[in-house]
């Protein structure tokens, strides 16, 4: 089956209903894409299909064909950081790190539906996004600055 990602066409050998997640990971070598709960509820797995933020540990890839699946190796790179990416940067977000490709891919979603989030939009965004470490306010910051920097 043929499936588009980070805007390249990929061809897996894979059963119909085996999780994105595992696609990217096993198959694929897209490592940034993290397996937290497996049951969609903690968003480490968040990826973009169709430009949605969506979990992919829930997402099968027999459905995914014709779509087009953005993760975060796909959303910017060293040389050109997503506004989110670099906002991520400057407000130190990071602790563990674990969450962040999720937390960011859902971040990145919201600013492309809500370009100026209020503190309720990004805690309602955000909020099936879990951080072990607790830097929900540092996300809060980074999101409002990543806005401001998008022209928002």
């Amino acid at each position: 089956m043929q499936l588009n990602i980070n805007g390249e066409a990929r061809e897996v050998d894979v059963e119909p209903d085996m999780p994105l997640l595992w696609v990217l990971r096993e198959e694929l070598g897209l490592t940034g894409t993290k397996y937290g709960c497996g049951v969609a509820q903690c968003g480490a797995c968040t990826v973009h299909i169709d430009g949605y933020a969506e979990r992919s540990c829930q997402a099968r890839v027999g459905d995914l064909e014709g779509t087009q699946i953005t993760t975060i190796e796909g959303l910017g790179n060293p040389a050109a950081l997503h506004a989110v990416q670099a906002a991520w940067v400057e407000h130190q977000v990071a602790q563990c790190g674990y969450c962040q490709s999720g937390q960011i891919m859902q971040a990145a979603s919201l600013l492309s539906e809500t370009p100026e989030p209020s503190d309720e939009d990004i805690d309602f965004a955000m909020s099936g996004n879990l951080c072990r470490c607790g830097t929900y306010p540092r996300i809060r910051a980074a999101i409002h600055t990543a806005a401001r920097n998008m022209g928002g």
